[in-house]
């Protein structure tokens, strides 16, 4: 019974995420809006070569969980191509929840190589948290910047790339413990 509530679940945050793309077809604008509000994620839009941004991203699980989202990817503020996030992941695990999220690429080598076709994270790195009080684990290759507490405390650890790479994620809504294997997997189609 348990491996097909866990199908059910892991079906319905899909759609979820899918609708929620097809619904609201401003939402890149008003994501990208989100993070360029908050102080710690701004300087990065003047400093990237480019980003990727999904405006929701659907995540849930029971045992075995996953995650899917859509998004867009930007080289110096163009639009260059769509790009779509999935991970599968086992371990301990429970709920779901949907955020935003943004990839930053430092400079040229780091966009070329996500953009190269298809691109994973690994499961040990971590995201910075934008909204006080949430926790989010985004897997990238070889990491992303720093742990923050959030703007609306005014503690912020020390941010920047890791090889190329900042993540930052904008926690919508749900409640998800996780503890689990498995990264990111971003499949990025051009204009």
């Amino acid at each position: 019974m348990k491996p097909i509530k866990t199908i059910l679940l892991i079906i319905c945050v899909f759609w979820m995420a899918t609708l929620g793309s097809a619904v609201f077809a401003d939402d890149y604008s008003h994501t990208i809006s989100v993070f360029k509000k908050s102080p710690v994620v701004n300087p990065f839009f003047k400093d990237a070569y480019g980003y990727a941004v999904f405006p929701t991203v659907g995540k849930g699980g029971i045992v075995v969980g996953g995650a899917f989202g859509k998004g867009r990817v930007y080289r110096q503020g163009i639009l260059t191509g769509h790009v779509t996030l999935s991970k599968v992941s086992v371990g301990f695990q429970l709920g779901g929840q949907a955020f935003s999220e943004i990839i930053f690429f430092q400079d040229k080598r780091a966009y070329d190589e996500f953009t190269s076709g298809t691109f994973e994270f690994d499961a040990s790195a971590s995201a910075v948290v934008i909204t006080a009080g949430a926790q989010a684990k985004a897997g990238t290759e070889g990491g992303t910047a720093s742990a923050s507490a959030g703007p609306d405390t005014g503690t912020q650890a020390s941010l920047g790339y890791r090889k190329g790479v900042a993540v930052f994620v904008h926690t919508k809504g749900g409640l998800m413990y996780e503890a689990t294997i498995g990264g990111q997997r971003f499949d990025f189609t051009p204009l």
